[in-house]
């Protein structure tokens, strides 16, 4: 029995076993809430000296970088980031 190209190409494929990953992806942009249950965290406008009056003195400090100057304060359970000398965001580690 002889089989043409297209015939022999379409057995071959019928034949082929495909396999996929499932990739699972935690939801973007979900932070523990700033309450009893979540990580309680400064705000974002806060000044330093505000920041280190409510959460105390952070576990390491990363000199300012860029223009304008961007300060990382690192604690246990987040990371604060300043423009000069405010909260512009809060990211809490995993």
């Amino acid at each position: 029995m002889k089989l043409s190209g297209f015939a022999l190409a379409l057995l071959l494929a019928s034949s082929v076993t495909v396999e996929a990953d499932t990739l699972l992806v935690d939801a973007v942009g979900e932070a523990p809430p700033n309450s009893v249950q979540g990580v309680p965290r400064p705000v974002r406008g806060a000044r330093m000296g505000e920041v280190t009056t409510g959460y105390g003195e952070p576990t390491g400090v990363m000199d300012a970088v860029g223009d304008p100057p961007i300060t990382r304060w690192v604690y246990p359970d987040y990371t604060v980031y300043f423009e000069y000398d405010r909260v512009i965001d809060v990211v809490v580690h995993r």
